[in-house]
């Protein structure tokens, strides 16, 4: 009896130890926003329209330290969503998201002086993080604004 018990408990321990390496699994989320600063003043005011089509770049570090690079483009609403499920110990720890380009001849200035955020990723799975709106300004600002 004695010798069953053992091979329960060693038969136990060998399957807990093969389910260790899977993991938890961990999902986050990064999106924004782009538009067109129409009159330059950076914020979204009635005469600016959000930007279809508008490419992002988001790169994150993991704990780990692996780089992983992703590329986003806006819908029809100027949102953009990079989302990721990975083992939650080599989830994101810090990530940077970058405009890229505008494909609107109209609007394809970058406007903010800073076009990338760098941020902590924190947050538990199934959280989103929202970056700040980025923005593109037309060639030639418009009567109307000045």
């Amino acid at each position: 009896m004695a010798g069953i018990n053992i091979w329960c408990w060693i038969f136990l321990g060998m399957t807990v130890l093969s389910y260790a390496d899977l993991g938890v699994a961990w999902t986050g989320e990064i999106n924004g926003r782009v538009f067109c600063d129409v009159c330059a003043d950076g914020s979204v005011g009635p005469e600016d329209h959000f930007l279809e089509g508008a490419e992002v770049a988001v790169l994150c570090m993991t704990i780990s330290g692996e780089v992983l690079n992703y590329q986003a483009f806006t819908n029809s609403k100027g949102i953009f969503t990079v989302a990721e499920t990975m083992s939650e110990s080599n989830r994101w720890d810090m990530c940077l998201a970058r405009a890229i380009g505008s494909i609107h001849q109209d609007c394809n200035i970058v406007g903010n002086a800073n076009s990338a955020t760098k941020f902590s990723y924190t947050l538990s799975s199934g959280h989103s993080y929202t970056v700040r709106p980025f923005s593109y300004q037309p060639v030639k600002t418009p009567m109307y604004c000045l």
